[in-house]
């Protein structure tokens, strides 16, 4: 059984934060690309906000514009892949970190080929 619409629709408003999540998320994956740091925290930023309008938006969807929800959806997909290509991108640089000092410290004139 649906909830009945109590909200007229030319009395929906926006979710409040849905552009600003789209926003954020978009400026994540480009941020991502800048040594991760700024990506990583405009993608902590963009979800958090996200997931306070999600909330909003469960409690009463008759209240809310459809567009906003598919804006809110959108920078949060955004958001989440950024935040997984850079979890996979701090891994890759431990897992390359590591290797080299394993290298460096069984044979000690390994780094001399490089020289």
């Amino acid at each position: 059984m649906e909830p009945a619409n109590i909200f007229p629709q030319n009395h929906q408003q926006n979710l409040p934060n849905a552009t600003a999540v789209l926003v954020l998320g978009i400026l994540s994956l480009v941020g991502m690309c800048c040594y991760g740091l700024p990506g990583l925290t405009l993608s902590i930023i963009a979800v958090v906000l996200a997931s306070k309008d999600l909330r909003m938006y469960r409690i009463a969807p008759a209240a809310y514009t459809i567009s906003s929800y598919k804006n809110l959806m959108a920078g949060r997909t955004c958001a989440i892949i950024a935040l997984i290509l850079i979890g996979i991108s701090i891994i890759s640089c431990i897992i390359l970190v590591a290797t080299i000092g394993v290298a460096a410290l069984t044979d000690p004139t390994w780094w001399n080929q490089f020289h």
